[in-house]
């Protein structure tokens, strides 16, 4: 199911109740969600159809079978759902082969919880293929372990595999923290009992009680992680 062993144990950042810190990819720690959008557009330009720009909102940060699924019942879309999600991922593919920018703060902020040994998990709604290129980019031996939302059952928004990432590393899911981008995957950490950073993307997301939102990951620092945990956010 992932790329990488689990933890036998986890380590505590000094002075911190913080045991892990789960990271959202497309849109949190890689700059792609413009380009499964591109690629939803011109995969349906070759179909015969257009996609409405407010369809962005809807279909960002969400498991490929709802995404793809709401657009083929959105156009009417003369193709299957597993034909489309090939043609996806392939579009998306092709598009990271040529660029993968991270996101502001990405590569610092990864270099900086591995330096104090803070257990990492990546938990994306992306397919395994996809995740296992993306991290050609961003460094595999940051994680402990990776989910990907082609090995649960049921992906974001619900809390699985937040809950699977927290055990596959040794911690409790309330003394994690979750850095993700968009509503549903803010929807899956908050229903594991996660503590939630939420840096938007593409859509808006508003603060809530457990919850804390920044403009970019160039806000978030291991201290800030610990003062999330001991309540000081």
């Amino acid at each position: 199911m992932t790329s990488t062993v689990p933890a036998l144990g986890t380590r505590t950042a000094e002075g911190s109740a913080l045991q892990g810190v789960l990271l959202d990819m497309d849109g949190t720690l890689v700059d792609t969600e413009g380009f499964w959008w591109d690629a939803e557009v011109e995969v349906f330009a070759a179909l015969g159809h257009t996609l409405d720009e407010a369809w962005r909102d809807v279909v960002v940060g969400g498991p490929m079978t709802r995404s793809a699924g709401f657009l083929i019942e959105s156009t009417g879309a003369d193709i299957t759902l597993a034909e489309l999600t090939v043609l996806l991922n392939n579009g998306f593919e092709d598009r990271i082969g040529r660029t993968l920018p991270l996101m502001p703060g990405a590569a610092r902020l990864l270099a900086e919880l591995a330096a104090h040994e803070v257990p990492m998990a990546l938990v994306s709604a992306s397919h395994r293929r996809i995740i296992d290129r993306v991290l050609d980019s961003i460094g595999s031996h940051h994680f402990v372990l990776t989910v990907a939302g082609d090995e649960v059952t049921r992906t974001k928004p619900h809390p699985d595999p937040y809950l699977l990432a927290a055990a596959g590393i040794g911690a409790e899911p309330a003394r994690c923290a979750v850095i993700e981008d968009t509503a549903t995957g803010v929807a899956a950490a908050e229903a594991a009992g996660c503590r939630v950073v939420a840096v938007p993307s593409v859509a808006p997301i508003d603060p809530a009680s457990g919850r804390t939102v920044v403009p970019s990951l160039e806000h978030v620092n291991l201290p800030f992680l610990q003062g999330l945990m001991a309540g000081n956010r």
